[in-house]
């Protein structure tokens, strides 16, 4: 029998083994890179200027605490850290939103973010159709830690 074939097989399952072993880095590397970038946000003017029109008091947390357990809570966490059970299988990473940069945002900024949305962010408008509903839970999300 031909000695060479034997030995030449292991050479190609050593070089295939490394090309899958790179392919796979490779991959990783490209997928870790989109989970971690995104787009910044362009938020358009009519939302920059906007000023919340709603008292934060315990009744109105109240009901932003409750509409923010019921639509906001699977991704971004009970404490708004972005660690919901829908976190992990998001594409993109889920903001932290007890944050400095998140709680540095104007009000206008953060309602367009939290009810209008963008790719993966959806939007709210037609499940939280009071306007003052949805001030309450930016007014909530002010209040984590």
């Amino acid at each position: 029998m031909q000695k060479f074939k034997f030995e030449n097989m292991k050479e190609n399952v050593k070089k295939l083994g490394s090309i899958f072993l790179f392919v796979s880095l490779l991959a990783f590397v490209f997928m870790s890179f989109s989970f971690i970038q995104s787009a910044p946000w362009v938020t358009p003017d009519k939302y920059k200027s906007m000023k919340n029109p709603t008292v934060a008091n315990a009744e109105n947390n109240a009901v932003g605490k409750a509409l923010y357990a019921k639509h906001c809570k699977s991704c971004h966490g009970n404490f708004g850290k972005g660690d919901g059970p829908k976190a992990a299988s998001m594409k993109t990473k889920m903001p932290d939103l007890t944050s400095k940069s998140y709680k540095g945002l104007p009000a206008g900024e953060k309602y367009y973010r939290s009810f209008i949305g963008r790719d993966e962010m959806p939007n709210f408008e037609t499940k939280i159709p009071e306007v003052n509903d949805r001030w309450y839970v930016v007014n909530y999300m002010e209040t984590l830690k």
